[in-house]
């Protein structure tokens, strides 16, 4: 057999555990409208998908995963609770030297049910921790929901606080962000010059003195812009121990029990954690009932922060050094709403790559 053909025949091995476990088989278009994915992650998507152009449907991206195709199309058809499989290439731009290949095969397994949220991240964890038996994968977990959470009951203005949720998956960005809010990084010399100068004169009288115009933004948005930054300039930085806190949440790692007795012990000093610590203590019970050593399961609150940003509370890998993610997956509430035109179900899931499965059964040569 050839090398796709065994890296093939996993993955049908897998897909059929998914079928059995209950999941009714997906299909998905390999080439799925830019536009969509443009709304959701905006332009940055550009640098990890491969864009192409259609005559007739416009501007296409070559399928990076399945799962906004398979949300959308249960939100515009499906019956719940409901649990979905699939088996099919995606396709994702590499940086140079990255051990992860362009394209390769992906088999998922998704779950949309409202009665029990934190049962159905158990049982997607535990069939994926089932299947991948005696490879020698570490589990890691974290929860990015305990982190926006943090983020939106910080005592500052909707500005800044949005500015965090939306940088969440960008860790250097974030925290870029987080030490100038919090006035422990200076501000930008060449900020500092610009707001002298907006002070020094009306936003419109620059544009004017700037001459023609060049780019999309129009002199209404720059206005606009202009005064963000004044009114950002004016804003007291975050408190220190409100940052304090925050930087703790980010460096958290540490065995799931014992991460839960950390989180209950700082949740009184940052009371917006308390329902996202609530349903993380949920999870371990369901996890624990399934079998889940959470003595010892790895958690970081940082983890999956990295990966493509629709998820929203549990995320999941399994992991072997020296190679890219195995299998990973989470929660992503939002994002049924965000394709449901306002309709919403409570959703996880997760991926496996067959192809470094056979590597570590030894399929492979």
């Amino acid at each position: 057999m050839t090398s796709k053909a065994v890296i093939r025949a996993e993955g049908e091995r897998l897909l059929a555990a998914f079928l059995e476990a209950g999941a009714v088989a997906m299909e998905a278009d390999i080439l799925q409208p830019a536009g969509t994915l443009l709304d959701l992650y905006g332009e940055d998507i550009r640098a990890r998908a491969y864009v192409t152009d259609d005559p007739l449907r416009g501007e296409m991206m070559l399928r990076p995963d399945f799962t906004v195709p398979v949300v959308q199309a249960h939100m515009a058809h499906g019956a719940e609770p409901a649990r979905y499989a699939y088996l099919g290439e995606v396709f994702r731009k590499q940086a140079r030297g990255a051990q992860e290949a362009c394209e390769y095969l992906q088999v998922g397994y998704e779950v949309f049910d409202r009665s029990a949220p934190e049962t159905a991240d158990a049982e997607v964890f535990a069939l994926f921790r089932d299947l991948l038996a005696g490879l020698g994968l570490r589990p890691v977990t974290g929860d990015i929901g305990i982190l926006m959470a943090a983020v939106c009951g910080l005592e500052t203005t909707e500005r800044r606080k949005a500015a965090l949720l939306r940088h969440i998956w960008r860790p250097a960005r974030f925290k870029a962000l987080l030490d100038r809010f919090s006035g422990r990084a200076p501000v930008p010399v060449g900020r500092l010059r610009l707001l002298e100068r907006l002070r020094a004169g009306s936003p419109m009288a620059l544009i004017e003195e700037a001459g023609t115009f060049v780019g999309l933004r129009s002199a209404e948005e720059i206005v606009e812009r202009a005064e963000a930054l004044l009114a950002d300039a004016e804003t007291p930085p975050i408190r220190a121990t409100e940052a304090a806190l925050l930087y703790d949440l980010l460096t958290l790692e540490a065995p799931a029990a014992h991460a839960l007795a950390h989180l209950r012990g700082i949740a009184p000093m940052l009371p917006a954690i308390v329902p996202a610590v609530d349903r993380f203590a949920a999870r371990l019970e369901a996890l624990a009932a399934k079998g889940v050593a959470v003595e010892t399961l790895t958690f970081e609150a940082s983890h999956g922060r990295t990966a493509l940003e629709y998820y929203d509370g549990f995320v999941f890998s399994f992991v072997a050094e020296g190679m890219p993610p195995v299998a990973s997956g989470g929660r992503y509430d939002a994002l049924t709403a965000v394709l449901g035109a306002g309709a919403f179900i409570p959703a996880v899931g997760g991926v496996i790559q067959p192809g470094l499965v056979a590597r570590l059964r030894g399929a492979l040569a």
